[in-house]
């Protein structure tokens, strides 16, 4: 399946970036039987996040949409780390954290940009579980953060 899979990656014209190395006492992506369990992944480049604020307010939500599917390509970096893409079964659940100005309620929306990229690059495989929930802060206050549950072979 890697091969289909970062076939997939690039006819979109995406690439994994880098892993972000943790800011704190965990791992970016655990192992668990056949689950890999990702750690909330926020909108970094180079280990530094790319903009902070709050959605709804600082940032559109259309830019918060396409800042989670950013955070979705990084869960995938951190699958690939732990057990490589080719063990992918089908993407499980997806927590969206969207850090939300006063009376922001499009939280669905924009954790789309992830769900979103999951069903381009996995199909049917990528369909899952989700929550979308609204947060007054996100570390490093950043305006998005998907954490995400896959299932994988073997």
């Amino acid at each position: 399946m890697a091969a289909d899979v970062r076939s997939t990656l690039s006819e979109l014209g995406l690439e994994l970036p880098p892993v972000s190395p943790p800011k704190g006492a965990y791992l970016p992506a655990v192992r668990s039987g056949n689950l890999v369990f990702v750690s909330g992944q926020v909108p970094m480049v180079n280990g530094e996040v790319v903009t902070t604020g709050k959605v709804g307010a600082d940032i559109s939500p259309e830019r918060a949409k396409e800042l989670c599917r950013q955070c979705a390509l990084a869960a995938l970096a951190a699958i690939d780390s732990v057990v490589g893409l080719e063990e992918i079964v089908r993407v499980v659940k997806v927590v969206g954290f969207v850090a939300s100005a006063p009376g922001f309620t499009g939280q669905a929306a924009v954790v789309n940009g992830a769900s979103e990229l999951f069903g381009e690059v996995f199909g049917d495989a990528g369909r899952h579980a989700r929550s979308a929930v609204g947060v007054a802060e996100l570390p490093l206050g950043a305006p998005v953060e998907v954490e995400v549950v896959v299932e994988i072979g073997g």
